[in-house]
């Protein structure tokens, strides 16, 4: 054998018995000794940080997910108000930028669930809405909290002049009323808000039994809606991308 080969040899002789020494270590403790220290201590392994998400994704908002929801309060057993909203312009909420025009429908109306919808006003509870409220709060990057977007109105002054209405205010009952407002304008936001949450309060009249003018008691209902607001970056990022032209 020359002695160029020896070297190796003797490598892999000693591998091996190092090999035959740990097969006939019993338990997987001494196995587990006999490996460090061979190789010294082990490294702990430290996980990959995951990803951090943008501001705006982090801010929950069921309205920017849909573009719309359904948010709904009962005022009496079986007596549903449903306040509904939707984004009108810009309709892709993750283009609700700071600095953009955010505009913004929504409509109030109630079912009273005893009967069917159909039936005649006589045979349904009414509920009158008085006045409604809608005020703002910010999410910002800063810790500040601001109020920028108020919006305030008798809601007979809403609609037009033929819609149901009385001195306890506009009707909302479904098919015979309600309260639609197509268009409603937020403007700019501190250029560091990453989200902005609505409350709505809606002052009604509810009738405690069908055509009971004697059973009326008032209540304010408050709904809550937070929005998510992105970047300018974040919202061309997240635009569709035209499709090439063949």
């Amino acid at each position: 054998m020359s002695p160029r080969r020896s070297l190796p040899l003797r490598t892999a002789v000693a591998a091996g018995g190092l090999a035959l020494s740990l097969a006939v270590l019993s338990g997987c403790t001494q196995v587990a000794d006999m490996i460090n220290t061979v190789q010294g201590e082990p490294v702990s392994a430290v996980p990959a940080p995951a990803p951090s998400e943008s501001p705006a994704m982090a801010f929950n908002s069921q309205f920017t997910y849909d573009g719309s929801v359904a948010l709904s309060s009962d005022v009496a057993q079986d007596l549903e108000l449903r306040l509904d909203v939707w984004a009108q312009n810009p309709k892709r909420t993750q283009e609700w930028t700071a600095d953009a025009e955010k505009t913004f429908g929504f409509a109030v109306n109630v079912h009273d669930n005893r009967v069917d919808e159909k039936s005649v006003l006589s045979q349904k509870r009414r509920v009158f809405i008085s006045s409604i409220s809608i005020t703002s709060q910010t999410a910002q990057t800063s810790g500040q909290v601001q109020s920028p977007f108020q919006f305030s109105a008798d809601p007979r002054t809403l609609v037009p002049s033929d819609t149901i209405r009385s001195d306890r205010g506009l009707l909302l009952n479904s098919f015979q009323g309600g309260l639609y407002v197509p268009e409603t304008v937020i403007h700019g936001l501190p250029v560091d808000t990453y989200g902005m949450t609505l409350e709505f309060a809606m002052t009604v009249w509810v009738e405690g039994n069908a055509n009971d003018d004697a059973s009326f008691m008032q209540q304010t209902v408050y709904q809550y809606l937070p929005v998510a607001i992105f970047s300018a970056d974040q919202a061309q990022a997240s635009a569709p991308t035209p499709s090439a032209t063949p």
